[in-house]
């Protein structure tokens, strides 16, 4: 029976045995922590709910209560075992990142993490840890990218690293490149040293973030965060539009301008897996089916798992860096115009705008029902077009 015969104090031994087995298991850095709640993450949490900036993202939003207390994962847990696993990839080069001839209308870049599936290994890592102490008569549950548990906080008490400015964790000479993860235990394991912030004076990251999304240090404002607002569902917020560039998955910028991170680049990372992607063409998403646009964003977290938000955003990505002269770009767009999507219509709108060419637009001036629709209709002249001087 789990618990029985357990000694009074933390089991070293089985501590040993089970950060040895994840460190074997490809894990580049192993922490364990106790399983108390993580009261001052809940109120963290609740403020910034309270105050609007989570943008109504519900990742560990959605109920605090449960995200920091371990035991709504596991009763009576006693312990985590917390990891990290790189997904630090080496970028491809500049002549391998077209799809193949011709280059692609415009090319989306895609956030490291989603290159491949780190997360995916990681878990079945994390498994491994698991199988140990449950091999020793002990309950463990894995969870990683969840709404379970707040990850972060996890790994910042379990020393595996701190809190950078940007809200990333950190780890020691290593950077932030890395998904986290926890097995939460009822053993009774020897807990980690935490870790000191390293961050000294540096201020990167805050001047780095392409819409001042770092409100204070280690505070994000999702509202402004492009991350999260490519996530996030209805239109893409028309202020921004401009600044998400050539972004269709995540953002980086805040993680590239760090000092840590870029000296692990400088250490020649692995080349990005087989079947990776760093960037892809944003014509696939406005060209295809629902369920083949779905499929060629694989992993990704789409809202709804509705293929609208993929092609909103491809419609962003396409009017900040198609070329404005390509016909295949005019084409895309006239397309997209007279889908039955309200939401994919009102996004090629201002992409027509934003390539100069807001005359595409004119023949839903006087026929279009859909109130988003005639509001773009209506600004189009204001969208900042490429082709002006």
């Amino acid at each position: 029976m789990s618990g029985a015969g357990e000694p009074r104090g933390p089991d070293r031994q089985l501590t040993d045995e089970v950060v040895t087995a994840l460190a074997a298991a490809g894990l580049e850095a192993v922490g364990v922590a106790s399983a108390e709640p993580f009261d001052g993450t809940r109120r963290h949490l609740l403020e910034r709910r309270a105050a609007g900036l989570h943008g109504g993202m519900a990742f560990t939003y959605r109920n605090p209560d449960r995200s920091t207390e371990p035991a709504r994962v596991l009763a009576g847990a006693r312990s985590l075992v917390v990891g990290a696993m790189s997904y630090l990839r080496r970028p491809p080069a500049a002549a391998d990142r077209a799809e193949g001839p011709p280059p692609p209308v415009a090319a989306g870049r895609v956030a490291r993490y989603a290159w491949g599936d780190t997360y995916g290994e990681l878990r079945e890592a994390l498994d491994v840890g698991a199988a140990v102490l449950r091999a020793a008569g002990h309950r463990a549950v894995v969870v990683a990218d969840q709404n379970a548990l707040v990850d972060r906080a996890a790994a910042r008490r379990a020393g595996v690293g701190w809190y950078g400015r940007n809200a990333n964790l950190l780890l020691p000479g290593k950077g932030s490149w890395f998904v986290l993860g926890s097995v939460v235990t009822d053993a009774h394991l020897l807990t980690s040293t935490s870790v000191e912030p390293a961050c000294g004076a540096c201020t990167r990251c805050l001047g780095a973030c392409p819409t001042g999304a770092i409100v204070a240090p280690g505070v994000v404002d999702a509202r402004r965060c492009l991350a999260w607002m490519v996530q996030a569902t209805g239109p893409f917020p028309r202020g921004w539009r401009t600044a998400l560039g050539d972004r269709i998955y995540g953002c980086d910028d805040c993680q590239e301008v760090c000092p840590p991170n870029q000296a692990a680049e400088r250490r020649s990372p692995p080349p990005i897996s087989c079947g990776g992607r760093a960037a892809i063409d944003v014509a696939r998403f406005l060209q295809d089916d629902d369920r083949a646009v779905l499929a060629e964003a694989g992993r990704w977290y789409v809202p709804e798992r509705n293929a609208r938000y993929l092609r909103r955003n491809a419609l962003v990505v396409l009017g900040n860096t198609a070329d404005p002269a390509d016909p295949r770009a005019v084409s895309l767009v006239e397309r997209a115009l007279g889908h039955r999507d309200p939401l994919v219509r009102a996004h090629a709108v201002w992409a027509a705008a934003r390539l100069g060419r807001p005359d595409l637009a004119d023949r839903l001036a006087g026929t279009e029902a859909d109130a988003m629709v005639r509001d773009e209709l209506d600004r189009r002249h204001e969208v900042p077009s490429r082709t002006r001087p």
